[in-house]
């Protein structure tokens, strides 16, 4: 079996397990994003951005951070590019996957965001992630500056991978993740 054909067998296994996750789950892990975020906030002080994602299909909504912060959301843009921008009153509208994003005229750096809190199929303990499989946070973490911002992982417990997950060259390992049941940072 090629790495592919593996991580696809295992994206579809963690899809059907966070498919049967109840909403109350999901808002409790919502409440630990909460918790790790107001301590991060208390340590830091002065925080720039923090990128969440529009959720899909059973992911853990996390947009309710933004009565208290100033968010961004990331935008896909063609050749697997990911940029983010700052999630204001503006109407958002759907980027090269489909997904609602903002499209203001200015895309944040890597100096502007001090977190990046990202939707997972499944994690392990060697902190790999399994996402849909565009690749998009990959190829940006690839940029040693961009590695160096948090970037961690959202999902019920029920999907954190016993056993290590199919890892390819390009895979970059989270910084943490978060569960109903675990901080993991």
């Amino acid at each position: 079996m090629t790495i592919f054909e593996k991580k696809k067998l295992e994206r579809h296994t963690f899809r059907k397990l966070r498919d049967e996750i109840s909403l109350k789950k999901r808002e409790n892990v919502e409440k630990n994003v909460k918790l790790y975020v107001d301590s991060f906030i208390k340590e830091y002080k002065n925080i720039g951005y923090i990128s969440i994602y529009w959720p899909l299909r059973n992911e853990v909504d996390i947009r309710s951070l933004k009565e208290n912060i100033s968010l961004a959301l990331p935008r896909c843009k063609g050749k697997k590019e990911l940029l983010f921008y700052p999630w204001d009153e503006k109407p958002l509208t759907k980027d090269s996957e489909g997904i609602l994003s903002p499209n203001n005229s200015f895309s944040l750096s890597h100096k502007q965001i001090s977190m990046i809190f990202v939707p997972c199929l499944s994690v392990d303990k060697n902190l790999t992630r399994l996402g849909y499989g565009g690749g998009y946070f990959d190829k940006l973490r690839r940029d040693k500056n961009w590695r160096n911002v948090p970037c961690i992982g959202v999902l019920t417990s029920n999907c954190v991978s016993t056993i290590p997950l199919t890892r390819t060259e390009w895979d970059i390992p989270l910084s943490g993740f978060i569960t109903e049941k675990e901080i993991f940072v």
